[in-house]
């Protein structure tokens, strides 16, 4: 691991970072886009702790911790045994809003069950360099013979709930079966019980955990803790990504419905593009951008940002920022950072608004009014 070292003259800051230019056609505003950190695998979360220091995990089941004053990174230990294979291994890291009382952070991950991968969730405490009190909340039902498709995303409301992605692990039918957790957005409290409230609590031929059901393949979840909104976005095959705005009980569709095609042979998926009784998207991406990580933009430090969903193109290798309206409508879109040149699989946002990426080359962006 390493920090990418040019001179910068910028007050404050304590180390030294390489800035892309950013065209005009990008954005309205200029941009610096600075490297933070560099060879960290596959970055796919990130978490700021107060202490102006973030946790990120990789893929490869390593989780690192890099201190934004200086550059350093050092390794934290502590991790269970995780099935790397594939698309599967170390997910997403995340804090809830009671963290600092509690001192929990919640991690999803691809446990191995009998030879094949469960999509799960976690938490654990920080001391110094170590994990402690490692349990798992949920070993979710959606192992196959298949390493794709884990989803893996988590997201907190403001009711002390916690939610999860889970993909239909290359097994289309497991979308639309309410009797495994694949294919669904999954509703807990932030102690693993299951809230009384959940739309299928009673229901017997249902998983009591499922909020939503109907996806591929979520990658991004954002709960908007102003408007008490929840946010995914997944991937479709061959175009029919998807932006949807998450509702409890709902069917979302896939594979019965789809905007898009397959893979082997020019045909569409699924039986139509719309059918009573199951969702439309608020956006559709075709061809496909290959959405990971998302979040609505609320800080202030790019005000003509404000309320719009931010979200990495792994595929095309951009910075997605959707425009919506007071309905939720999308209206516009830009597509961003094009110069990085790096498929973007995870963006957050700080306190003062600024905005950090992570690429599957390993390296951590921050995205800023330019100085």
């Amino acid at each position: 691991m390493s920090l990418k070292k040019y001179p910068i003259y910028l007050g404050l800051i304590f180390f030294t970072l390489y800035s892309y230019g950013i065209s005009a056609q990008d954005h309205k505003i200029a941009l610096e886009v600075q490297t933070i950190a560099s060879d960290l695998g596959v970055p796919w979360g990130m978490a700021l702790l107060p202490d102006n220091t973030m946790l990120i995990t990789q893929r490869e089941g390593i989780l690192s911790k890099l201190d934004l004053n200086n550059g350093n990174i050092v390794s934290i230990h502590g991790l269970p045994k995780i099935k790397v294979k594939g698309q599967g291994g170390l997910f997403d890291i995340a804090l809830p809003p009671n963290y600092e009382s509690t001192k929990w952070i919640y991690f999803s991950y691809s446990k191995d069950i009998s030879g094949q991968g469960a999509t799960t969730l976690s938490r654990a405490k920080l001391q110094n360099k170590q994990l402690i009190n490692w349990q798992d909340l949920l070993i979710t039902q959606s192992t196959t013979k298949t390493n794709v498709h884990y989803g893996g995303r988590i997201a907190f409301d403001n009711d002390r709930h916690v939610f999860l992605s889970v993909g239909e692990r290359g097994v289309r039918a497991n979308a639309q079966n309410l009797n495994n957790h694949a294919g669904s957005i999954l509703r807990l409290n932030l102690d693993g019980t299951i809230p009384t409230d959940n739309p299928y609590i009673k229901n017997p031929e249902a998983l009591p955990e499922i909020w939503s059901y109907g996806h591929r393949n979520p990658q991004g979840l954002f709960f908007n803790k102003q408007t008490r909104q929840l946010w995914a976005i997944e991937h479709g095959p061959r175009g029919g990504d998807e932006m949807n705005l998450i509702q409890s009980g709902l069917n979302y569709g896939w594979p019965t419905i789809s905007y898009g095609r397959e893979y082997n042979k020019d045909i569409p998926v699924g039986k139509a593009t719309a059918l009573e009784g199951m969702e439309q998207p608020i956006k559709t991406y075709v061809p496909s951008i290959a959405p990971s990580g998302l979040i609505q933009y609320s800080g202030i430090a790019m005000p003509e940002w404000k309320n719009n969903l931010l979200t990495g193109s792994l595929k095309l290798q951009h910075l997605n920022r959707i425009v919506l309206d007071s309905e939720n409508n999308a209206i516009n879109e830009q597509r961003l950072l094009r110069g990085v040149k790096g498929r973007i699989r995870n963006v957050i946002e700080d306190s003062k608004g600024w905005v950090y990426v992570s690429t599957d080359d390993g390296r951590i962006l921050r995205v800023r009014p330019k100085q």
